[in-house]
């Protein structure tokens, strides 16, 4: 009797009115199903069917033709991709030097429209400049050429005939000129090079039309680059954020600087290095002295390092048919004059506009070669100067301490600031 009431009161207390409120909640339910019953379910959609099981039992997932087909959609962009740059490189190369050489005008083109003259007159005027100049040196150079191809035929008689003589004082033969040109005439040999040459001049003539072609392509290019320069400009920063807009007047700015004042510096050097091989020419009487002055002067400035050795190649074999010392005196003043443009007249003239150490500039040259051939070697020192300024702004530069003579760091009462050439 004792354990009976005392399981009885470790009953849980709520199983009373639990069991009171679920008869209440039958109760509810009865009167909620009296009320008008429940609300009718929604449909249960139809399952998909799995895709069928492979050979080994596994099923393929679902999402693995879609990634196939996408796969397979960004092969084809890319290969298209691919088709159409390589088929527009030539294309693309002849803006790329449009629009260097529109840099390269456009400070003479903004000064010009600065005092008044509308931009495109402005851009016209330049070019016709450009192009007058580059006649002459076009011009010069051809009567250089023109002149010894003259001489060469001329003469040619007189030297076939010098060398039969020797031959026949040597070898005791009784050769004659008339008799060699007969058997030439007349030779298979010569007629075969004739109609080799007569569809070689059809490739030539193929070549220098599309030359042509390519010139006036940059041409126009450039014009427009130019002349429509400020309306390029609002038209690429229209679609960037205001951040961005001023990084990209900074670089166009910048470009148009650097391209611009490498220029610039390079045909005045030209201009002096001409004068000073042309007094050297004309001291030696070398013929062609104006014209060979010219050459040297573009060539030794606009090939970088090594330019001056090669424009003063002709000059020297022109000079070595005058007198062979004449040679060695032209070589000699083509080295002494290098060293004084490497070391007195570039650092003061290139300075401000194109600051790069001489390795940095030849190796650029080397790599602009390698990627695009003439081309790269010509734009590559000031789009090297353009990116090195552009980058030199974020770039943090820190003062140098100086070591003091026990080979430790020295001590911060003695730390001064050391400036290192080049370092800024």
């Amino acid at each position: 009797m004792a354990a009976t009431e005392e399981t009885t009161s470790r009953q849980p207390e709520g199983s009373g009115p639990a069991s009171d409120d679920g008869g209440a909640g039958e109760a509810g339910g009865g009167a909620g199903e009296a009320g008008g019953g429940a609300p009718p379910e929604a449909p249960v959609p139809a399952p998909v069917p799995a895709p069928p099981p492979g050979p080994d039992g596994t099923r393929m997932p679902r999402w693995l033709p879609r990634a196939v087909l996408l796969v397979l959609a960004l092969v084809a962009c890319f290969q298209l991709g691919s088709w159409a740059f390589h088929q527009l490189i030539g294309l693309l190369i002849n803006i790329l030097i449009a629009f260097f050489l529109a840099l390269a005008i456009e400070p003479a083109v903004a000064r010009m429209s600065a005092r008044g003259m509308r931009r495109g007159l402005a851009t016209f005027l330049v070019f016709l400049g450009v192009f007058v100049a580059s006649a002459g040196f076009v011009v010069l150079l051809g009567s250089i050429l023109a002149a010894q191809i003259v001489d060469l035929v001329e003469g040619f008689p007189g030297y076939l005939d010098s060398v039969i003589g020797s031959i026949n004082d040597t070898f005791h033969t009784d050769l004659s000129r008339l008799d060699i040109q007969d058997s030439l005439l007349h030779s298979d040999w010569l007629q075969k090079y004739v109609q080799n040459s007569a569809s070689g001049v059809l490739d030539v003539s193929a070549t220098v039309l599309g030359g042509l072609f390519k010139l006036l392509t940059i041409g126009l290019f450039s014009y427009y680059f130019a002349a429509d320069g400020l309306r390029l400009r609002r038209a690429l920063c229209s679609v960037l954020p205001p951040a961005k807009q001023a990084e990209v007047l900074r670089a166009w700015e910048i470009a148009v600087t650097k391209t611009g004042g490498y220029l610039y510096s390079r045909g005045l050097m030209a201009l002096v290095s001409g004068a000073a091989h042309y007094v050297c020419f004309a001291v030696l009487h070398v013929p062609y002295a104006p014209a060979l002055a010219v050459w040297v002067g573009l060539v030794s400035q606009f090939i970088p390092t090594i330019g001056t050795y090669l424009a003063g190649a002709l000059p020297i074999l022109l000079a070595f048919t005058v007198n062979p010392w004449y040679a060695l005196y032209v070589l000699g003043f083509v080295v002494v004059y290098q060293q004084f443009e490497n070391y007195v007249l570039q650092p003061k003239l290139t300075a401000k506009t194109v600051d790069i150490h001489p390795a940095v500039a030849f190796g650029s040259v080397i790599a602009g070669t390698a990627l695009l051939g003439a081309v790269g070697a010509l734009i590559a020192i000031p789009a090297v100067a353009t990116l090195q300024a552009f980058l030199g702004a974020y770039v943090k530069r820190y003062a140098v301490a100086e070591d003091d003579a026990s080979g430790g760091s020295a001590t911060p009462s003695r730390r001064r600031r050391v400036r290192i050439p080049g370092l800024r």
